[in-house]
């Protein structure tokens, strides 16, 4: 593999890199509203020659992007994907101070896209692709709450999606082969009649903060009991509340009380069974204290797991140990993303790694600016590997 590694490296141009990843983070994207910067992402590729289609995918107000570099021999597809929305903060413009590229979507995760459009640069630039397909796509609708995941879903429904998949997050230092599902929840307890003075209150009408502490109880004591079913790379499933509000003054008999959190749960359990456990729960609470309620309960992912014994992850580890000299250790999925959608509806593998980065939803991402030509190093030879199906006997 040496002599293609060379050749590799000789071809990946760091500016131009750089330059597309200031790009796309110069352009406010907040989830729902990323149609600017998915047409630049765009306009991009047509502008470097690649023929790009643009499927709703559910979402005509930001259309997806999906460009293809098809060798001239059959072989497998390898698909990069990426999200180019930001959750909803402050927006932070493109900045570069010393080796970090800062600003909205720096580190979560248009620099790592950029990564990826520059490995496919680099294979085009070389004609390196021997055989197979590398297919690129680009998306809103990722962030929870805003969005959950539904454009890019529609798209695997669509069948744009390839034998194996690599998402560029910045995920580094671990190859994540499990993941947990997560989904967001919301309860409200409500009583009848407006909010009035506590002496002035009925002693027979509902509690609704009641209700809430005694959810919260419940829920304290279902997450005790869940840290303690360990799964695999020690995953526990877990529920947690994160927020709670009701009332407008001290002393004030509220109509309302409002709590929000996640639920998780390990490959093998569903998103039915637990949220199906989850509704019983504030049932209870609503017949203890005569409360009424509305529940909302909304999948963001399903659970994630990747087979070690597929041909991406040898070829992956492969490629990483060609360029850095290691492969990585395997982990666990620290959140969800968008491999737990291709594990989730199609059982296709997906590897998450990206750059070193962090500030990941705050308003000091950053992402390190040579790390990224690794990346676009360890896609481009991977690619090379896994959609030929070529052995390093051959390659070299």
């Amino acid at each position: 593999m040496s002599l293609i590694l060379q050749d590799v490296r000789r071809r990946v141009q760091p500016q131009r890199l750089l330059g597309l990843a200031r790009k796309l983070v110069a352009i406010p994207s907040p989830t729902g509203h990323a149609g600017k910067v998915l047409d630049a992402l765009a306009a991009f590729l047509e502008g470097e020659g690649f023929v790009v289609n643009r499927p709703s995918a559910g979402h005509p107000g930001a259309p997806a992007v999906v460009a293809r570099l098809v060798a001239e021999l059959p072989g497998r597809t390898l698909q990069w994907d990426g999200h180019l929305d930001t959750v909803h903060l402050p927006f932070v413009p493109d900045r570069v101070d010393g080796n970090r590229l800062c600003g909205s979507g720096a580190s979560d995760m248009k620099a790592g896209l950029a990564a990826a459009v520059e490995a496919l640069l680099t294979l085009r630039d070389g004609g390196l692709l021997s055989a197979g397909c590398v297919l690129l796509t680009a998306h809103d609708l990722h962030e929870a709450p805003w969005g959950d995941g539904r454009q890019f879903d529609q798209l695997i429904v669509d069948g744009v999606v390839g034998d194996a998949v690599m998402i560029p997050e910045p995920l580094c230092d671990t190859l994540p082969t499990v993941g947990r599902g997560q989904a967001c929840w919301k309860v409200a307890f409500r009583r009848p009649g407006p909010p009035v003075h506590e002496v002035m209150r009925s002693r027979d009408e509902p509690e609704v903060i009641t209700a809430g502490a005694r959810l919260v109880s419940q829920l304290t004591e279902l997450e005790q009991s869940l840290r303690l079913k360990s799964g695999p790379m020690g995953l526990s499933p877990s529920i947690f509340v994160g927020l709670i509000r009701s009332g407008e003054i001290y002393n004030q008999f509220p109509q309302e009380c409002l709590l929000e959190g996640t639920r998780r749960w390990l490959p093998g359990s569903t998103c039915e069974d637990v949220e199906r456990e989850f509704r019983g729960i504030v049932a209870a609470c609503c017949k203890e204290t005569n409360a009424t309620t509305e529940i909302e309960f909304r999948q963001v992912r399903d659970a994630f797991f990747l087979d070690t014994d597929h041909a991406i992850v040898s070829d992956f580890q492969e490629s990483l140990r060609d360029v850095t000299g290691s492969p990585l250790p395997l982990g666990a999925k620290p959140f969800v993303d968008d491999g737990n959608s291709v594990w989730g509806l199609k059982h296709a593998p997906a590897i998450t790694h990206g750059p070193r980065a962090g500030g990941q939803h705050t308003v000091e991402e950053w992402v390190d600016i040579d790390d990224l030509t690794r990346v676009a190093l360890v896609y481009a030879l991977t690619a090379i590997r896994f959609c030929s199906g070529v052995t390093d006997v051959e390659l070299s």
